[in-house]
Formats: structure tokens, C-alpha cells, sequence
């Protein structure tokens, strides 16, 4: 219940309104403005930046505060203590599993990461050079011709059963993504690997030779996962939410979220980080210098990439993390003094010196380092995206299912017109 109201007077009506003013656990309080469409009024708000659209208990973003926490534990904690399958399930069941747990659902997870062997034949209907996020998008959404026995949405059961498939599969149907565009065999997933093991083994192993996983490629890439897993009411994960909200199966709603996340505004950004470091070559002071007085003038159109982030005003908790995971992957491969790392390590040394930046609040973000990190373990820009949707499913699963756990309504957002009254059809 409300312990307090707001009162809106608007121009017109007879009388002031009282709307119901809430708080959550943490975070800004809220305005219920529903009772204004009895009043014949909306509320406009363009990008949804000063709305909430519903109520959730798995993720908080303290913005201010460079704060991101899952379930009320803070990200860096669980990347530094944590792995990717104990977060899936934390994200999902709202509480760190015990060792009983936590073996049960790993096993149950990869007991599940086999696909149908028909699926292999929808991989043939794509042209060779498709790029990887067209392919997921289609197969993601057809796994519901294949995996229909469980998917009544008003059952925990099956909602639980959907949501242990999709986690399993999706690093299963990414791999096979990368196999398929460069024209190689597809690789099983193996019982005996964990999470990140398992998808580096069906990415790079072939028949011809044995493949042995790199364990400091396997802590980087569930580390990439964890950093990746959920951020709240993101683009993608709303978009997830919208879909579920008309009761749509999860395959679909997955689907839906995997469209939304390939755009280059939300799921590319580590992509351009590369190109960027690319435009700027030369990793001398001099160089590096004449960027950072590119990146300040307003009539020239350069932009630093993988800084700044729309919600963090403060450093992002993830960079920090993904900058240390960046160090112990290049120093592995002999590659601790790469141009490309120096040109970052001293962008991101006069991003957090320089007023102009500061002033900005433009920080590193989780996507500055990721790239690097990925290029360096041989995995094509193509793929950078895919990785991240094959992290973000958990996230968007666990607000499917905490969305269809409580009551909910068909989302249906309102419009302010502006075109023509009505008008009659001329007469000849």
C-alpha cells in the first residue's frame, strides 16, 4: 500500500487528482499514475526514461553509485566468487543454491544442452555467410516446434523446465552459429566440460585434432557471461517482457529479445570499441593525443566508444572486473604489451584524469575491454553480440518467468497524436 500521495492539478478539470505514491527496497520512489486514463489523461514519456513498468526483485542499478546488484549481491563479488551457473540459478530462483542444489541444477543443465537432431537441417536453409545473430534468431525461435511438451506458461513446472533448456541449448546453437559460417562440422556438447568449457569446446575443437580448453580462456569467457547475465529493464529484456506479456511461448520471447539485443545501440557496442582502437592505430602519446582532442571537438563527428554508459553516471562496476580478466587473458597469451591494450589502458588513464571527461562522467563501461578480450581469444566480431545474448538469456528468462509468477496485463503502451483530424474521403 501507498503511505503517501501526490496531487496533480491539471488545467481543465474540476478537481486536483490523488495518485499513490510508492517505494521500493532501494532506488527512486515511484508515481502509480494509472487512474489518469479515467480522467481522459496519459502520461508522456518518450523512451520510457522516467517510467516504471513494473515491479521486479532480481536486478537493482544504482546509477549515481556505480552500483549493479543480482538479487542484492553486488557484481563483483559474484565475479570474483561466483561462477555462471550458480548466478543462472541465483537470477532464477532468487537465492544462492546450496552444494545439493547447485549440483542438481548443474546436472540438470548439462544434461540438456544436446538440440534435436532435426535442428541441424534448419542451419542449411541459411546462406553460408549469414551472420550468426540472423541464425540465432530463427533457430532460437523454432525450438518451439521441437520442445512443445512443457510449455504450459501458467505452470512453475514447465516455465522451470523451458527456462533449464534455453540456458542449456543457447551456447549449443551459438557454437553451431560460428561452425556453420566458416564452414565446419558441428561439435556435440560434452558432458564431462563446465559451462564456458563447453562452449569454447564446440566454438574451436574439430575432428582432426584433439582440442584441450584454456582454463584462463575458460575463467574469461564465464566471467564474460556473469558480467553479461542481467541488467535490469535493458531494451532486449523489456522487450522480452512485452512479448511474454500476450502469453507467447519462451522460444518466441527469447527470440524477440535476441532481435532487439542485435542492434548496434544495445548489443554492439564492444564491436565498435575494436573498430575504434583500429581507427586509432598508432599507440603513440602523440597519436593517442590527437584522438582524445578529436573526441573533444564538437564539430568533429569521432567518438570515444566503450565510454560513458546511459545508466551508470559513475564508473561501471563490471569494468573494473573486465579489465583485470583482460590482463590475465593477454599476459596467457604473451600479449600483456598489445597496441591495442596500451591504447585502451591510456584512454581509459585520461578518461579518469582529464576534467573534460570528468565533468562528462564518461568512464570506461563493461564493453571498452570485452573486445579485446574476446579478438584475443580468436573468436570473430561477428560473434561478440552472439556471446552476449547467450549470457543475457538467464536474465531474460528470469523476468519472463517473474513476470508470468504474478499478475500481469498485456502490455499496451498509449500514444500522444499529432496527425490529421477526421476527415471525410473526397467525393469524384
Amino acid at each position: 500500500m501507498a503511505d503517501r500521495k501526490a496531487t496533480l492539478t491539471v488545467d481543465g478539470l474540476d478537481k486536483a487528482i490523488e495518485l499513490p505514491v510508492y517505494s521500493g527496497s532501494m532506488g527512486p520512489d515511484v508515481v502509480d499514475v494509472r487512474d489518469l486514463v479515467g480522467q481522459g489523461i496519459f502520461t508522456y514519456d518518450p523512451g520510457f526514461m522516467a517510467t516504471s513498468s513494473c515491479q521486479s526483485a532480481i536486478t537493482y542499478i544504482d546509477g549515481e553509485q556505480g552500483m549493479l546488484l543480482h538479487r542484492g549481491y553486488p557484481i563483483d563479488q559474484l565475479a570474483e566468487s561466483s561462477n555462471y551457473v550458480e548466478l543462472c540459478y541465483l537470477l532464477l530462483f532468487g537465492e544462492l543454491p546450496n552444494d545439493e542444489q547447485y549440483t542438481d541444477f548443474e546436472s540438470r543443465i548439462t544434461n540438456h544442452t544436446m538440440v534435436h537432431d532435426q535442428i541441424n537441417n534448419f542451419f542449411k536453409g541459411f546462406r553460408r555467410d549469414a551472420h550468426p545473430m540472423s541464425i540465432l534468431c530463427g533457430v532460437v525461435g523454432g525450438l518451439a516446434a521441437f520442445y512443445h511438451d512443457h510449455m504450459d506458461i501458467t505452470q512453475p513446472e514447465d516455465r522451470e523446465i523451458s527456462a533449464i533448456r534455453l540456458i542449456a541449448k543457447m551456447p549449443t546453437i551459438a557454437a553451431m552459429s560460428y561452425k556453420y559460417n566458416v564452414g565446419q562440422p558441428f561439435r556435440c556438447p560434452r558432458n564431462d566440460l563446465g559451462y564456458a568449457e563447453n562452449f569454447l569446446h564446440m566454438m574451436f575443437s574439430t575432428p582432426c585434432e584433439r582440442y584441450e580448453v584454456n582454463p584462463v580462456f575458460a575463467k574469461a569467457m564465464d566471467r564474460i557471461f556473469m558480467l553479461h547475465a542481467d541488467h535490469e529493464q535493458n531494451a532486449s529484456t523489456s522487450t522480452v517482457r512485452l512479448a511474454g506479456s500476450t502469453g507467447a511461448n519462451p522460444f518466441a520471447c527469447i527470440s524477440a529479445g535476441i532481435a532487439a539485443l542485435w542492434g548496434p545501440a544495445h548489443g554492439g557496442a564492444n564491436e565498435a570499441v575494436l573498430a575504434m582502437l583500429d581507427e586509432i592505430g598508432d599507440d603513440s602519446e602523440e597519436n593517442i593525443q590527437r584522438f582524445i582532442n578529436k573526441a573533444k571537438d564538437k564539430d568533429d563527428n569521432f567518438k570515444l566508444m566503450g565510454f560513458g554508459h546511459r545508466v551508470y553516471r559513475n564508473f561501471d562496476p563490471r569494468a573494473k572486473v573486465m579489465k583485470e580478466t583482460t590482463d590475465e587473458v593477454l599476459a596467457q597469451l604473451g600479449r600483456a604489451d598489445d597496441p591495442q591494450l596500451r591504447i585502451a589502458k591510456r584512454l581509459e588513464q585520461i578518461a579518469l584524469e582529464d576534467e573534460y571527461f570528468i565533468e562528462r562522467q564518461l568512464y570506461p563501461n563493461v564493453d571498452f575491454y570485452s573486445g579485446i578480450i574476446l579478438k584475443a581469444m580468436g573468436i570473430p566480431t561477428n560473434m561478440f553480440t552472439v556471446i552476449f545474448a547467450v549470457a543475457r538469456t538467464i536474465g531474460w528468462i528470469s523476468h519472463w518467468n517473474e513476470m508470468l509468477s504474478d499478475s500481469y496485463k498485456i502490455n499496451r503502451p498509449r500514444q500522444l497524436y499529432t496527425g490529421h483530424t477526421k476527415r471525410d474521403y473526397p467525393t469524384k
